[in-house]
């Protein structure tokens, strides 16, 4: 597994090695000792699966109890994943990262506690599994607006198109009133 840096303070790229032959292919997606040596300490207390079509944007989202980091990664289809940083002590607060985890590169990316996370469906379904550290908590989830024109992500909506949200997701907060992180 190679662990590469982005712009955003520990967040990560994941590249795992896929061995692969006309029969197909096989990666190791987790491995606590390999995690360990590259200096991640993490337990997992819950995995996720869903499914959506295309033209679906899902978050940002994040939660101020129960924190979770999560470990991304798309089995069927491509998305557009982001990441925010919400911590007040952070260099890269209020800063961006996306990237497209699709099937066929297998990169996986790890948002840890502190950040919001969405992802924008690109495929005509993708089917997105994440591990987290802590258990979906609804009473503390929160929405940071995905079109903040402070935070500026760039979406890779087609020109005239808006995204389809969730009624949670079209009531998120500017990064002005979203608690941060200690």
């Amino acid at each position: 597994m190679k662990f590469i840096e982005t712009p955003l303070k520990d967040v990560y790229l994941l590249e795992p090695k896929v061995f692969g032959d006309a029969r197909g292919f096989f990666l190791e997606t987790w491995n606590v000792d390999s995690f360990q040596r590259a200096g991640f300490d993490l337990s997992f207390k819950q995995d996720n699966h869903s499914r959506s079509a295309r033209g679906i944007l899902r978050g940002l989202h994040f939660q101020t109890e129960h924190t979770q980091g999560k470990l991304v990664r798309v089995t069927t289809g491509e998305v557009f994943d982001v990441a925010v940083d919400l911590r007040r002590d952070s260099p890269t607060l209020g800063q961006w990262y996306g990237v497209n985890l699709n099937a066929e590169n297998h990169n996986m990316l790890w948002v840890p506690p502190g950040f919001a996370h969405g992802f924008y469906v690109l495929s005509e379904y993708a089917d997105f599994l994440y591990k987290c550290t802590d258990v979906y908590h609804p009473p503390s989830e929160l929405t940071l607006a995905w079109n903040d024109p402070a935070v500026g992500i760039e979406w890779p909506v087609p020109a005239g198109e808006q995204p389809q949200l969730s009624e949670k997701d079209t009531k998120g907060l500017s990064m002005d009133e979203v608690p941060l992180f200690d």
